[in-house]
């Protein structure tokens, strides 16, 4: 198989996004090594993500069911943790149901339903985050803040999943913007909905771009793709 990259590469890319993440806990003030790297593998190959995940690297995210399905079978033999974060079609929640061990994009009842119905039995309870748009973008998944609490009561009383936090994609800050305000927003509403919840310990948010802005509010679990396998394939 021709490789996107040499392996030396994409380990040289994760030893330094690692940096990147330890120094931004440093500077916010924040525990060593409290902050998850989550990398993401969607449109690269198996190859690569065998590769990083005997170098160290355990948790990888994928956008589409069918993709990370033929991953899954292909990389079956190692303890790989996957992370669904891409938008999820009802047809497809059975897939990510079986294959995952977290599910960062719930933004509506009926998949969080869905997933719960279909999650194995014999399984750990799916981690679930719910995905908040932040910055009320028409074009963006998620559900808006005045709306999470209710879909957070709901999607707590269901059983074979588990809810963990928020995950959120915030539109990239103008020059005039602060570029820590929405994911300060995001902390907050999870501080929020955390205080009778002892599970609620997810925050999902920062990518290759402003994973210090995320940091530095809060983020425990850093999404980065581009600084790890390069550009995406289209």
């Amino acid at each position: 198989m021709m490789l996107s990259m040499m392996p030396t590469e994409l380990l040289a890319n994760i030893s330094e996004v690692t940096r990147r993440i330890r120094a931004a806990e440093v500077a916010a003030g924040r525990p060593k090594n409290s902050v998850s790297l989550l990398a993401v593998s969607k449109t690269k190959p198996a190859e690569l993500i065998r590769i990083a995940h005997q170098n160290g690297q355990i948790a990888f995210g994928e956008n589409y069911a069918q993709e990370m399905q033929e991953k899954a079978l292909l990389l079956a033999d190692l303890p790989i943790e996957w992370h669904f974060i891409g938008p999820l079609q009802s047809n497809k929640t059975a897939v990510i149901a079986t294959c995952c061990s977290w599910v960062h994009s719930i933004d509506r009842l009926k998949i969080a339903r869905r997933l719960s119905e279909q999650r194995p039995p014999d399984k750990h309870p799916l981690n679930v985050l719910i995905q908040v748009n932040i910055s009320r973008e028409p074009s963006k998944s998620g559900v808006l803040p005045e709306a999470l609490p209710d879909l957070a009561y709901q999607v707590d009383t269901l059983p074979g999943i588990s809810l963990r936090g928020l995950m959120a994609i915030p539109a990239p800050a103008s020059s005039a913007e602060d570029p820590r305000a929405p994911f300060k927003a995001l902390r907050e509403l999870k501080d929020s909905l955390g205080l009778d919840r002892p599970n609620f310990d997810t925050l999902s948010m920062g990518m290759s771009a402003d994973l210090e802005a995320a940091i530095a509010e809060g983020a425990n679990l850093v999404r980065i793709g581009t600084d790890i396998f390069g550009a995406r394939y289209n």
